[in-house]
């Protein structure tokens, strides 16, 4: 019975869009704010590309950063006359030898999902767990009402939660298909009138989809979209672009724009894209099908897209199942971290969005790697000629779990080819300007919200060190240890124990495990 009902829940996220899921609790977690925090002794790696410096002391008033000052040298004792004073009420927070970032930005970063059993608490504390202080809900799948009280709420800090931008899905809430350039444009209008940061993307007529644009673009919001392949024909991320979309998610609609021999994807012929299998497997093609790295389309695509100011987010972490679903699948948080209903989801399905392994094989991956390169090769080089390149997750599917799929995603840019500094552009400042917030977050500089990351480790030199699991090292007694994990999250100047926040996900998971019965198992094992 129990093990019907998992699948029952599973079944129905198909069938209509997340249905809402419970508010999430008041806020017990973190301390302060204070009316003056002075953090002590750190390394800064700051979002601007700049190279690591400290120490420094940094001094929070009233959530702003008041002063950054450097107090010495590297293995140098610290002159305590050098160093900002405490006032009366003040906090101290010594983080001699660690390591601080500005918060880290989730680009696509869903709220979890009544049907997948991921409840809004679960999923803010594995975000915050992993530093990640600001995100960005693509399409609002609770419902933009639901995400609008929840950004409230995050914004007063009466919950525990990253700031959070709601982009709605284009026509969400609508009582009859978008149908009509005017229908559009009154939607556009409606949806920002109620309070929306964007809106979400995935296709529609030309002629609808100029209109929705330009008209969200004049409306002074900002826009994201996946380019699905039922519309992607007519309209690539060229056309997007040259409408004013602010950034294009994933990478659909991005060969598609460098085809040269063809207009559509080369579909087997009795390919169906409600069958996930035919949808994913021949996604892993599409690439192959572009002009090659370096040509004259190439060029001129990708010069284009610059001149536009367009912003790339890649995700490149939620299709890595596609190439090594082994890896994936096993990945040693899923023990700890994934609640059952959510590992129940990712299983092999006809139904479950992303559950696509009917019959995944070598051949599958084999060609998904070869996608990945090609892939990675232009992302790489729009980030070296100046474009804008992001961070986002899109946990909840594909074996993807929130924070740690984050973390995923900076190994991933690395992978493509940016260097670690550049990694952290991508996660903070890059997030902030595509967002339109790079004069209060992204950076840390005076005048700039309290929203830090705070690690013992070096995470240039590991980015492993960043996952809640940590990573592992051996000690020079031959001893096998775990260092690393972020220490806290600091959000509008209250300092969050990360490890602490990971711990209350674990014991949700072991009381949910406790009441179902249920244990992780591979696929079709007994």
């Amino acid at each position: 019975m129990k093990k019907l009902l998992l699948s029952l829940c599973v079944l129905l996220i198909q069938v209509t869009a997340w249905s809402q899921i419970e508010s999430a609790p008041e806020r017990t977690e973190g301390e302060g704010p204070w009316s003056q925090l002075i953090i002590r002794g750190v390394t800064l790696i700051n979002g601007n590309g700049a190279p690591p410096t400290g120490p420094v002391d940094i001094v929070v008033e009233q959530n702003k950063i008041t002063e950054i000052k450097t107090v010495g040298y590297p293995g140098v004792e610290i002159k305590e006359s050098n160093r900002p004073q405490l006032k009366s009420g003040g906090k101290e927070l010594d983080a001699s030898g660690m390591y601080l970032m500005p918060g880290f930005v989730d680009m696509h970063g869903h709220i979890g999902g009544e049907a997948q059993g991921t409840p809004a608490e679960y999923v803010f504390k594995l975000w915050m767990g992993h530093g990640i202080t600001t995100i960005r809900d693509p399409s609002a799948g609770n419902g933009l009402d639901w995400v609008l009280e929840h950004k409230n709420k995050s914004a007063k800090n009466e919950i525990t939660a990253p700031r959070i931008l709601a982009y709605t899905a284009f026509g969400q809430g609508s009582k009859t298909e978008i149908s009509s350039p005017e229908m559009a444009k009154k939607w556009v209008k409606a949806n920002a009138e109620k309070g929306a940061d964007g809106i979400k993307f995935f296709g529609a007529r030309p002629e609808i989809m100029q209109t929705a644009l330009e008209e969200n673009k004049r409306l002074g919001l900002r826009s994201a979209m996946h380019h699905a392949q039922m519309n992607v024909a007519r309209w690539n991320v060229l056309n997007s672009a040259r409408a004013g979309l602010t950034s294009m998610e994933h990478w659909y609609g991005l060969p598609e724009a460098l085809f040269t021999d063809r207009t559509v994807q080369h579909y087997k012929l009795d390919y169906n894209y409600n069958n996930e299998q035919d949808r994913f497997a021949g996604a892993g093609k599409l690439w192959e099908q572009a002009a090659p790295p370096y040509s004259d389309k190439w060029n001129e695509v990708m010069n284009e897209l610059l001149e536009l100011d367009f912003t790339i987010d890649p995700t490149f972490n939620i299709y890595e199942a596609n190439r090594d679903l082994m890896r994936t699948s096993r990945a040693e948080w899923h023990e700890e971290y994934t609640l059952p209903s959510l590992w129940e989801f990712y299983q092999p399905s006809k139904i479950s969005h992303g559950s696509h392994w009917h019959y995944w094989g070598t051949e599958e991956e084999t060609t998904w790697r070869k996608n990945y390169d090609l892939w990675m090769t232009f992302v790489n080089e729009y980030k070296n000629r100046g474009g804008r390149v992001t961070t986002g997750s899109d946990s909840g599917f594909i074996f993807q779990l929130y924070g740690f799929a984050y973390v995923r995603e900076l190994e991933l840019l690395r992978e493509a080819g940016f260097h670690p500094l550049e990694i952290m552009m991508s996660a903070t400042l890059n997030g902030a300007e595509a967002l339109g917030m790079e004069d209060k977050i992204g950076t840390v500089e005076v005048g700039k919200l309290a929203d830090f990351v705070i690690v013992e480790e070096n995470p240039l030199e590991n980015l492993k060190v960043l996952y809640g699991t940590g990573a592992i090292k051996l000690t020079e007694e031959n001893e096998v240890t775990r260092v690393g994990g972020v220490k806290y999250t600091i959000k509008d100047g209250i300092i969050y124990d990360a490890q602490q926040l990971l711990e209350d996900v674990k014991q949700m998971v072991k009381e949910d495990k406790a009441k179902s019965g249920y244990e992780i198992k591979q696929p079709g094992r007994k």
